[in-house]
């Protein structure tokens, strides 16, 4: 994990949610929490949202908020019910952090392939520049993958991003990232129950709704890790989704527009 910058007051006690989305992830939620809890950060706190974990993810994330002050401490959980894909997952963990007074949301990933040590310099960022979304991007200067990743998976995702940026014309390096901060405002504009995007496509839609908003989006250099425990939980459906998404996110903005 990179060493954390250390933010001056009153930044360090700023409001901060830190959202993290799980679907059978026993090994890697006690280790990322952890991680995320010790960035000496009194503000901030974790909204777990559970998909019903058949591996027990749901108990673990249970515990966790009860050895963290239970009722209204650092970490809060959501359980829903069905595993109806990530987008959801977010909009539900983005909602119970705002309706608890979360001034800035941090979207990450539990399989730690999104280091917390860079939420202080997304924080900073934020604060320094007053954009309204930044991004932890792997695709500018400075930024890395894993060196697990081979060459194949390097392809493909460049391609992805260079598919998404051809169709949406978006001036954002790494549209398809994970890893980013919102600020409360910029939130309330894109209208998160207006949504449409259910998988990994959730990350594109809300780009681009930012960008299409006049939302100041800013991009920061991160090193992306290869996840430590368990598999991916991208199906065909959702890549079938992330192909189709670009292309009715393009067509209901030209629709918006049209006399």
């Amino acid at each position: 994990m990179p060493t954390p910058v250390t933010l001056p007051d009153p930044w360090s006690r700023s409001k901060v949610s830190v959202v993290i989305p799980t679907y059978n992830e026993a090994e890697n939620l006690p280790v990322v929490v952890g991680q995320v809890l010790a960035l000496g950060l009194p503000g901030l706190r974790v909204v777990i949202v559970d998909d019903n974990s058949p591996d027990g993810t749901g108990d673990i994330a249970d515990k966790l908020a009860a050895d963290n002050g239970g009722e209204g401490g650092r970490v809060s959980v959501v359980h829903r019910t069905a595993k109806d894909g990530l987008g959801r997952a977010y909009i539900a963990g983005m909602t119970r952090a705002l309706d608890d007074g979360a001034d800035y949301v941090v979207q990450m990933d539990a399989d730690l392939s999104h280091p917390p040590g860079y939420i202080p310099q997304l924080l900073g960022t934020m604060l320094a520049t007053g954009a309204g979304v930044v991004i932890g991007s792997r695709y500018v200067p400075g930024g890395s993958l894993s060196d697990q990743w081979g060459l194949r998976r390097r392809l493909l995702s460049g391609w992805a991003n260079a598919y998404v940026k051809t169709i949406l014309s978006m001036p954002v390096r790494d549209v398809t990232a994970g890893f980013k901060i919102w600020r409360r405002s910029a939130l309330e504009v894109l209208d998160l129950a207006d949504v449409r995007s259910t998988g990994y496509s959730f990350q594109v839609e809300m780009h681009f709704r930012a960008y299409r908003r006049g939302q100041k989006i800013v991009e920061i250099p991160i090193h992306f890790e290869d996840r430590q425990e368990g598999t991916s939980k991208m199906d065909l459906a959702e890549q079938v989704e992330s192909a189709l998404r670009p292309f009715r996110l393009r067509r209901d903005e030209r629709g918006a527009h049209r006399p």
